[in-house]
Parts: structure tokens; C-alpha cells; sequence
């Protein structure tokens, strides 16, 4: 039997109901998400789908080793930032086995379109880690015309050497996807895209905002600008280029024997809608961890199923190895676990036990069920999300056993992975002074 095609799509700062299959409201122009919306139906939408961080490089660490990131240096800044340009130490070593590297030494293609985000070269990057083609920002975020980064540094790069293209990011990363899969088509290997768009994260730009570039490039926090109307448009312009991609499948014959996966690194950010969930990026309350993950794959997935599977973002890249059979390094035994039986509808659900911490405030959260531990700045809550899931009604006083369990679990698995190191760093685009928060 032939091995499938692997196809991961990640959206950045993507809230939980942006996307109209999860609850998002229609914009001024209709829908917002049609394409992915499409694909939940024909395919399985996770509705307790979690990242493995509420920011951005700290998730990517965990997605493409299948391992926590907090088993790596780098995967304790919150998150590596542009001041790390010229770092041997915050990357991922390109030592360490990836989704990409294990995929590539058993006959995969492999190539990432789009952000990578997990340190510069020399020392890192990402044609080190498994990848044979890379088009796209090495950096968090970089405006989506001038493609340079919040240091003002031109960041698009074709492999290692910088780039120079004019176009929209959304749009060339999409049309670079649809022109990679029709490469790929012309050839017997299969093949594994890593396709990460910036968007909707800052700047708050559309294809119509070119001029923008200007005023914002001293400051991408955009922290002045933007609105609900133009975030929208975005996701919009992502949708439509991910529906030019599925026409390239489709055209090409590979849709079938394609896992097409699409999630976000972490929770929404400024304009993004969490409806029901509080809080967003840099939180460990829902609305920072939870986000849309959608799976379409017409050979092995039947169409219009969801599942309230727990899972997170590590989870995926365990599935896409299961996939394609393909074994970890025992040196580097996975901390995802494969969701392969649940694709085939062979398993309907089973215990996954997740959990997070985060140098920011000093939280902590442990999700195994139907509860919730969770500590923000030094104070200890208990909710039971199915009941509860804005997490208001904190259960710790009247459950105070439980409480003190599932503290204990927290702290055991804590020991079991590396400390937060003194030098780990918190970035912050915004605070308190720059909008008010609830």
C-alpha cells in the first residue's frame, strides 16, 4: 500500500472560534473560513484540541519533535525572539530527530512553507532538521509586505539565503504550497509539507494594506491599529489560499491518500473571538490552548465525524510517523502519542492526560477528563470544563482532594522534565497600558 502524504497547515495566534465550523461569526463579506469549514465536514474536527504552549516557538519545539519542549533550551523562552539572531543556544539542534528528519530518512519529500521560528542560522535552521526545501521567515513575525521582522531586518529567506520576492506573505506562501504539490506529483516519493502560515498574526494587514507596511515597520506590534473587520480578512485570505492547495490535490490525484491536517500554535490574540473560552496568548486558561484542529483524509477518515478526543499539538506529529510507519529514535522516545486509532474510527476515545507550565506569572495546568488544574500567579483552581468551560467557578474549596491529587500529578510530571533555566526569557508585544484586559 502506498504511504500517504502528509500536509501540516498551522495558522499563528488563531483563536478557537475564528473559523466559522467553530462557532465564528460571519464577517461583513461572508464567510470567513468557507474551505476550512468544508474540510471539518468532509473530514474530523477535534473539539478539545489543545496547543502545547499559548505562544508561538515553545509549540513548534513540541511539534516538530513529537517531544515536550520543555525537554529543550530553546523551548523554554516565552517565545525566542529576534535578539537570539547569531544564538548557538536558542534552536533546535540539528541533532535532535524530527517529524521531518525521521519522515526523509523513510523515503519522504519534506519541505516547510512558511514560519519556522526556531532559531538562526549557522547554528540552526530549518535544512538542518530534516527539511530539503525551506521558503519562508526564520523569525516570529514579519510584515507581510516588506517581509522583514520586528528588528527591521529583511527575513524571507529560499533555504539559507535571504530572499527577495514582492506579494503578499499569505499569498506567496499558499501559491509556493500549491507549486510544491504539483512538483511533487511528477514523482513517485511521498511527501510530508509543513505548510505555517503568519497568519492572522500582527501586523494587522490585508492584501489591500500595502501601505501600511511604512507605518508600521518601526513597531509590527501594531499596537495602534487593526480591527475585527481586517483580522477576518486574513484568516480569509489563508482560507482561500488553502482552498487553491486542495484544488492542487484534487488536480493532481493526491487528495485521497493525503493527511491534510490543520491546527493554530496557540491561542487568539487581540481581535481574535474565543467564544466560550477566557483568556488567549501567553494564557493557560482555554482560550491561550485550545484551537481548532481539523483532519481530512478521504481514504482512511469518514466525513462529517467530531471528536472530543484530548490531544495537543505533539499528538500530530506522533499520528503522522504512526502513519506512515515509521519508528522514533529510542534515544528520543515520543511524548506525543499517535491519534491514528481515532482517524480510523478503530477508537473512539481514551485517557490523555495533558499538561503545560509556563514561566509567564508562573502557571501551570494539568487537563486529564472532564478537570482542570490550574495555577496563574501563585493561586490554585479546580474546573470541571464540561460544566464549566470559561473556567469561572473555581471547585478547588469544595473538592479540595482532588485539588491536592491532581497538584501532586502536576508536580511529579514536572520533575520529569528539565527546570525552567534563570536565563529563560518572557516577551511581552503588550500590556496592561496598551489596552485594558478583564
Amino acid at each position: 500500500m502506498k504511504k500517504p502524504n502528509f500536509i501540516f497547515i498551522v495558522a499563528d495566534d488563531l483563536g478557537f472560534a475564528d473559523l466559522g465550523c467553530y462557532g465564528g461569526r460571519e464577517a461583513e463579506f461572508g464567510q470567513v473560513s468557507p474551505v476550512l469549514d468544508q474540510l471539518a465536514a468532509n473530514g474530523l474536527k477535534f473539539t478539545q484540541g489543545y496547543s502545547n504552549s499559548p505562544v508561538c516557538s515553545p509549540t513548534r519545539f513540541a511539534m516538530i519533535t513529537a517531544r515536550w519542549q520543555y525537554r529543550l533550551r530553546g523551548g523554554a523562552d516565552e517565545p525566542i525572539n529576534s535578539k537570539s539572531k547569531g544564538s548557538t543556544v536558542l534552536g533546535l539542534p540539528p541533532e535532535i530527530p524530527t517529524l521531518p528528519s525521521l519522515l526523509k530518512d523513510n523515503g519522504y519529500r519534506t519541505a516547510l512553507i512558511g514560519k519556522w521560528h526556531l532559531g538562526y542560522p549557522p547554528a540552526f535552521g530549518p535544512l538542518q532538521s530534516g527539511y530539503e526545501e525551506f521558503f519562508g521567515p526564520m523569525s516570529g513575525g514579519v510584515d507581510y509586505f516588506s517581509h522583514c521582522s520586528s528588528s527591521g531586518t529583511h527575513d524571507l529567506y529560499f533555504g539559507e539565503e535571504a530572499h527577495s520576492e514582492e506579494g503578499y506573505l499569505t499569498d506567496l506562501l499558499s501559491q509556493r504550497a500549491v507549486d510544491y504539490v504539483d512538483r511533487m506529483a511528477q514523482q513517485d516519493a511521498p511527501f510530508l509539507l509543513s505548510l505555517h502560515y503568519t497568519a492572522p498574526h500582527w501586523p494587522w494587514e490585508t492584501r489591500d494594506d500595502e501601505a501600511l507596511s511604512k507605518e508600521v515597520k518601526d513597531n509590527l506590534f501594531h499596537l495602534h491599529g487593526g480591527n475585527i473587520h481586517t483580522y477576518r480578512r486574513m484568516i480569509h485570505h489563508m482560507d482561500e489560499g488553502i482552498g487553491w492547495l486542495v484544488e492542487a490535490l484534487r488536480r493532481n490525484g493526491q487528495l485521497d491518500n493525503t493527511l491534510l491536517v490543520f491546527t493554530s500554535d496557540n491561542g487568539g490574540e487581540r481581535f481574535s473571538d474565543n467564544w466560550p473560552l477566557v483568556g488567549g496568548k501567553m494564557d493557560l486558561t482555554e482560550g491561550g490552548i485550545r484551537v481548532p484542529w481539523i483532519a481530512h483524509w478521504p481514504a482512511v477518515i469518514a466525513p462529517g465525524r467530531n471528536s472530543t478526543q484530548s490531544c495537543m499539538t505533539m499528538d500530530w506529529s506522533a499520528t503522522m510517523l504512526a502513519a506512515a510507519g515509521v519508528a522514533a529514535d529510542p534515544d528520543y522516545p515520543l511524548d506525543g502519542v499517535s491519534l491514528l486509532p481515532v482517524l480510523q474510527a478503530e477508537q473512539q476515545e481514551f485517557a490523555r492526560p495533558l499538561y503545560w507550565r509556563m514561566n509567564h506569572r508562573g502557571q501551570r495546568a494539568l487537563r486529564d477528563g472532564d478537570w482542570k488544574y490550574l495555577r496563574v500567579d501563585g493561586n490554585d483552581y479546580l474546573f470541571n470544563l464540561p460544566a464549566d468551560e470559561r473556567e469561572r467557578a473555581n471547585l478547588g474549596p469544595r473538592e479540595p482532594e482532588r485539588l491536592a491529587a491532581m497538584r501532586a500529578r502536576w508536580e511529579a510530571w514536572n520533575d520529569s522534565v528539565p527546570p525552567i533555566p534563570l536565563d529563560a526569557t518572557i516577551s511581552l508585544g503588550y500590556s496592561y497600558k496598551d489596552m485594558p484586559q478583564r
